[in-house]
């Protein structure tokens, strides 16, 4: 166990971090953000920061050996900067799981060990490889870059209307993964950590709303039975006990229009989709985080309120900023641009469920 006054990395200073900053405080932790950014929102909460590179192997590792165990806030982080750091520092989750999830490809024959069911897919390196798996994928599908792709970037629907260039220009972003369009009821998450112990702790399932590949919502409890929520929560289960994770991980599932739950994604950090807990459980997600990375036992995951959060986006703060009946989280940005996620509220009310 981590003892009091100890120091957390966290690589990335997004708002992310500047949460998890402020759950470590809270249990009496330092936090040391590493961040290209000058101006990253975390750095206002952090006890200490350090502005550089994720290429400068020297800089991280000065950071490093600062740090007591080591985290981060976003999946696109070179894996041999975590190779380099691993030797100073323990890392959670373990880069094994930051390698899975930052490739789709990987990702998918992942969940396919699992036995866990996913939409049809094909890996797709040029337009030769294309054109014999739309045979087989049919359109409508999703082609998308197998790495660094987040909120909806690094996608192209293929419809009729594709036409050969908008997919040759595509690729040249890199190796995509072709998938197919699966009409589905609900999409959810599932938001779940586990320690080093092999304990797991689950919060409920929640029902999320895209806008323009963006999350838009989410709200629990969700709109499904008993018997999905369960279902979703073990498919969260099997791919944290699997890896042996430590950490949250946020899980990503469609839900079929014959009540079939299919795994989309996985995210190996706190989620944006498990912003409600920080209104609607006695310990939420970013708290939860730092328990399981720090040698605590796993808070409650039980819900007490009903929740609806809602991403703040753009140049739309001024809208929130009066709100009376919710609670407002904004990220101390200083440049709102379009679909930049500049806050969230959660609106909360009595538990019905």
């Amino acid at each position: 166990m981590l003892k009091a006054g100890s120091t957390i990395g966290i690589l990335g200073g997004g708002q992310l971090a500047r949460m998890l900053a402020g759950a470590a405080l809270k249990m009496g932790y330092h936090t040391h953000v590493y961040d290209p950014n000058p101006k990253s929102p975390a750095f206002e909460i952090s006890s200490l920061k350090t502005i550089g590179s994720f290429e400068d192997h020297g800089l991280l590792k000065k950071f490093a050996k600062t740090c007591d165990v080591l985290t981060y806030e976003f999946e696109n982080i070179p894996h041999k900067a975590l190779e380099e750091i691993e030797q100073i520092v323990q890392i959670f989750p373990r880069k094994t799981s930051l390698y899975i999830s930052q490739d789709r490809i990987k990702e998918k024959q992942f969940f396919k060990s699992l036995n866990l069911e996913t939409v049809e897919y094909a890996t797709i390196c040029s337009f030769e490889d294309f054109s014999k798996s739309i045979k087989q994928i049919k359109i409508p599908s999703i082609l998308k870059t197998c790495r660094e792709g987040y909120d909806g970037k690094g996608q192209l629907l293929i419809t009729n209307k594709t036409k050969k260039k908008d997919v040759e220009e595509h690729l040249l972003q890199g190796p995509c993964i072709l998938e197919s369009f699966l009409k589905f009821e609900k999409e959810l998450s599932v938001i779940i950590a586990r320690n080093d112990n092999g304990d797991v702790v689950s919060f409920d399932p929640g029902e999320n709303v895209h806008k323009s590949g963006i999350l838009y919502s989410t709200t629990v409890p969700s709109q499904i039975s008993k018997t999905l929520q369960i279902d979703s929560i073990i498919i969260a289960g099997k791919i944290v006990n699997s890896l042996k994770y430590v950490g949250v991980l946020g899980v990503e599932l469609f839900l079929t229009h014959d009540d079939r739950v299919v795994v989309n994604e996985m995210a190996p950090r706190v989620h944006n989709s498990g912003h409600w807990t920080q209104n609607g459980c006695a310990i939420d997600q970013f708290e939860q985080h730092i328990r399981a990375i720090s040698g605590h036992a796993l808070g409650d995951g039980e819900r007490y309120s009903d929740v609806t959060m809602i991403n703040i986006l753009g140049d739309t703060t001024k809208n929130f900023r009066n709100i009376t009946n919710a609670a407002v989280h904004f990220y101390g940005k200083d440049e709102a641009r379009p679909g930049r996620k500049m806050g969230h509220v959660n609106y909360v009310s009595p538990k019905t469920s």
